[in-house]
């Protein structure tokens, strides 16, 4: 190599040096550049090999690599290809917003909008669309569409539309003929001017009121706010402005406070108000109260409560001359329930007083929100109440007494609550003492003070139907659930005493109940013989020597002489034997508890488990183990208790204790509560079972109610737990009762019936949550266009219906105002809120009966709410004034009572929202 091909040599070596990369040439740009086009080519030809997991990994990691302005070049590259303001919103939005954007089209719109594309036209074919539109001209599927099925409501409404007969104006005329013949041009057109000039008088007219109103109206308030506002108690001057928002809001609550004090009181239901005292003139004088007449003094009344299951068959075995008074156990106060005694009495004075309600042994639950108790008997209202209702009874002087069908007579606490009612009002206080367990028995045991010719039910029922009625109870109000269903749209214009007689005596009738008597009764023999027959093997070694002398049949004298001693036992029985029956009575008790746990083991679990192993499985092991795995657990932890109880019972005397056995079993309780923790979950889950397993169904069909499951299913034999613990408190109630202060398991009993009461509570707890939900759904269901009503802590306290009227002439006097009446309302009072809604009626074609349906108008806060009582006069009754901030209503309901009745219950729940 030359010195003069040196330089050339270099410069093509330079051309070929790298950087980074042994491949890619430094300054060679035509290289390069062929290079770069391989290399993308190559990427390009391995992107499109890889999966689309590898693609999105590749893209991560060169975009991570990227500058801001290499960024912002793809994103201004995007801009100009895809044009993100044209993106279809169905596939962006989420589905439920979708739909509600689709819910507004008409069903025209929907079917031109599912040819748009395939997500627009599943969108559009929901049943959530097509429903309502079906529904709201009363076209309903007749069969309930599956799971997967698609678009069988939309189908529903074209099949519906498309058998409608649609005839334009001139084809319904040639078809159906005119009303009228056709008028000439010239008349026609002259009434269309007549009509004209009509409708723009009566606008003049309207325009020129509302001006009047408008300058004779105070500027920012209205109506009773203004007339309230005058009241000298409200504040003025400077003070009016410090507060600025508060303010108002107190101004609004002494508005409030201010219309429920000027509301009337049953201290002056005559007058000016509209609720007289009806004292209607009799034999016995007009309104007599002192006891001159003998007559009066006979007058025996019942009250019952609607919450007594099966309350029908209560009403009809109430004797002929008992004044009955059937009262709402919700929606109804303490001062309501006095106008109704006040009304039924017209005046007199009852000999006795009947009071049947909810209640136990402690507590009488007289109506929602007054549980009375020893606790709050003191307070000034439930002291007011028992009060007054002690006036309309005779004294003790004169032979006069309450009767609680409740027994209290059976715990310290209820007797505790019998004496200080007594001293309130002066009045004999009674009620049953009895400890049996299961449905209302304690009505036919020993009373408080009551004659043994004469006990204190036969003073107001028929003897032979209240046991019927107490007897089976759960079953009858079972039956009667579907009874009122169907009977209510024949007896809703009624009064509910009277259409609950009339179910009853159609109960007694349909059931004859003579002969469920009699057959009870040789039950109940047969029963008790296998009972002793069965205790007569197990005492027979220890009874035969004894008894071997004596094997010769007593004779008719010996037996009447063993029941007459028998029965001066029981009427010598002192505390210690009391004590001994309770004891007994918490052993059979117990001992019938657990034999009905020992049918789900014996006649559900056992069968479906035996199937599951033998690879024939019914249900598969994890539907098992929800269903029956904590039941059992519970009847493993009864038979255990029941054990200690009986080993006890076998060695009894005075000195022994029960109460240890029961902390015993307090301190497992855990058990139970898994078991109500869980108790929908089975519910549901049984259901569920029920729906898909067919072979499932065919075995509850077998099995459920029938003579070995005491006619009882299996989600009925599940409700024996909750009710159970009631039972427990009784028991326990009524054994510390009859223990002496001194006896050592009077402690123990107390720590018991803690542990016990806790449980029973949270029991409560949970039913009353479930009823109070059922309940929201069912007033949210049947109101149409309804908002949500679920919310915590809120339930429904009355339904009232009326009617709303319009106001004439509002510048005139209460007394000449006239009123038409515009529509139906009904109003739905929850304890936060009220509902307003429109009451409409629906005919069914070819038949009697109709169905209420209701429309949603407003909801108004119940402490922003404003009353108002509108006096009777000859144009108008039973009238008042609803006001909330933006609108008001005039209403009436059909008689006095209903108006009193809710107008103080309206008056309670706005005081106790406002708390």
């Amino acid at each position: 190599m030359s010195l003069r091909n040196f330089p050339q040599e270099s410069l093509e070596m330079e051309s070929f040096r790298t950087r980074f990369s042994a491949w890619t040439p430094f300054t060679n740009q035509s290289l390069n550049r062929q290079l770069f086009q391989e290399r993308v080519t190559l990427i390009t030809h391995w992107f499109g090999l890889w999966t689309n997991k590898q693609r999105r990994e590749f893209l991560f990691t060169i975009l991570s690599q990227c500058s801001q302005s290499q960024l912002r070049f793809m994103q201004d590259w995007f801009s100009e290809r895809k044009q993100v303001a044209r993106v279809d919103f169905s596939t962006v939005l989420p589905r439920s917003i979708s739909l509600y954007i689709f819910s507004f089209l008409s069903p025209k719109d929907l079917c031109a909008a599912a040819q748009v594309s395939w997500p627009w036209k599943f969108l559009t074919e929901q049943d959530c669309l097509w429903m309502p539109k079906c529904t709201k001209f009363g076209w309903f599927l007749p069969y309930t569409p599956t799971q997967n099925e698609y678009g069988a409501w939309k189908h529903h409404y074209i099949a519906c539309v498309s058998s409608l007969d649609w005839l334009t104006p001139r084809e319904a005329a040639a078809v159906y003929g005119t009303l009228n013949e056709p008028k000439p041009e010239d008349e026609e057109f002259q009434e269309r001017q007549r009509e004209k000039c009509l409708r723009k008088i009566i606008w003049e007219n309207i325009a020129f009121r509302k001006r009047l109103l408008f300058k004779a109206r105070p500027p920012w308030l209205s109506g009773m706010r203004s007339r309230i506002l005058k009241s000298p108690s409200l504040p003025r001057g400077p003070q009016m402005g410090t507060d600025g928002a508060g303010f108002y809001e107190a101004l609004e609550r002494q508005l409030v406070l201010a219309s429920l004090d000027a509301l009337p009181k049953r201290s002056n239901l005559s007058g000016s108000h509209s609720y007289p005292l009806l004292l209607k003139k009799n034999h016995l004088g007009v309104g007599r109260t002192d006891g001159s007449s003998s007559g009066a003094l006979q007058t025996h009344v019942i009250l019952i409560s609607s919450r007594i299951p099966a309350y029908e068959m209560v009403v009809e075995s109430v004797k002929v001359g008992v004044v009955t008074v059937l009262y709402e156990h919700s929606g109804v106060t303490l001062e309501g329930l006095l106008h109704l005694v006040d009304r039924a009495l017209q005046g007199r004075k009852a000999q006795s007083l009947g009071i049947f309600s909810g209640g136990n042994s402690r507590e009488i639950d007289l109506l929602q929100g007054y549980k009375i108790c020893i606790k709050n008997l003191l307070s000034p209202e439930v002291r007011d109440f028992w009060e007054k209702l002690g006036s309309c009874v005779a004294t003790k002087e004169e032979e006069g007494r309450v009767d609680f069908f409740v027994p209290l007579g059976a715990s310290e606490a209820g007797m505790e609550v019998l004496s200080q009612l007594s001293q309130l009002t002066g009045t004999f206080f009674s009620a049953p003492t009895g400890i049996a367990t299961g449905s209302y028995q304690h009505i036919l045991s020993d009373w408080l003070g009551a004659q043994q010719d004469r006990p204190p039910p036969s003073n107001y029922f028929s003897e032979s139907k209240l046991q019927a009625w107490s007897s089976f109870t759960d079953s009858l109000e079972d039956t009667l659930k579907s009874v009122r269903k169907e009977l209510h749209p024949l007896f809703k214009n009624l009064q509910k005493s009277i259409s609950g007689q009339i179910i009853g005596q159609f109960m007694f009738d349909a059931l004859s109940m003579a002969s469920i008597l009699q057959n009870q009764d040789a039950a109940q023999a047969l029963a008790d013989g296998l009972m002793e027959l069965s205790k007569e093997g197990s005492e027979r070694s220890a009874t035969e020597d004894s008894s071997q002398d004596t094997k010769s049949s007593p004779s008719p004298s010996d037996l009447n002489m063993e029941v007459l001693v028998k029965l001066e036992r029981k009427l010598k029985m002192n505390s210690v034997e009391k004590r001994t029956q309770v004891v007994r009575e918490l052993v059979q008790s117990e001992r019938r508890y657990v034999q009905m746990l020992g049918i789900v083991r014996d006649v559900y679990a056992r069968p479906l488990r035996a199937a599951l192993s033998s690879n024939r499985a019914i249900l598969s092991a994890a539907n098992t183990h929800i269903i029956f795995s904590d039941i059992l657990r519970i009847l493993d932890l009864n038979r255990e208790f029941l054990d200690n109880l009986r080993d006890r019972l076998q060695e009894w005397s005075p000195a022994h204790c029960v109460g240890e056995i029961f902390i015993k079993f307090g301190r497992q309780l855990n058990t139970y509560t898994n078991f109500f923790n869980n108790y929908p979950v089975v519910l549901k889950t049984i259901e569920k079972c029920r729906e898909m397993t067919p072979a499932f169904r065919a075995f509850l069909k077998r099995h459920d109610k029938t003579i070995v499951t005491r006619m009882l299913s299996l989600p009925e034999l599940l409700l024996y737990p909750s009710r159970r613990f009631g039972e427990y408190i009784h028991l326990l109630y009524a054994l510390r009762l009859h223990t002496p202060a001194g006896h050592t398991d009077r402690g123990d009993l107390t720590t018991a019936i803690d542990q016990i009461k806790k449980y029973e509570d949270y029991i409560e707890q949970i039913k009353e949550n479930i009823n109070m939900k059922e309940q929201l759904s069912d007033v949210q269901t049947i109101i149409s266009g309804c908002p949500t009503l679920s919310e915590v802590n809120r339930y429904l306290i009355r339904i009232q219906d009326v009617v709303q009227l319009h106001c004439c002439g509002e510048t005139m006097d209460f007394s000449s105002r006239l009123y038409e009446e515009t529509r139906d309302l009904s109003l739905f009072l929850f304890n936060d809120a009220l509902l307003v809604t429109s009451r409409g009626t629906s005919h069914t074609p070819f038949e009697r009966t109709s169905k209420t349906t209701y429309q949603f108008i407003a909801s108004v806060a119940l402490p922003r709410m404003l009353v108002e009582d509108i006096p009777d006069s000859k144009y108008v009754k039973n009238a008042f004034i609803l006001q909330g901030p933006k609108r008001e209503w005039i209403c009436a309901t059909e008689v006095a009572d209903d108006k009193f009745l809710w107008l103080s219950i309206l008056q309670t729940a706005i005081r106790s929202s406002m708390k």
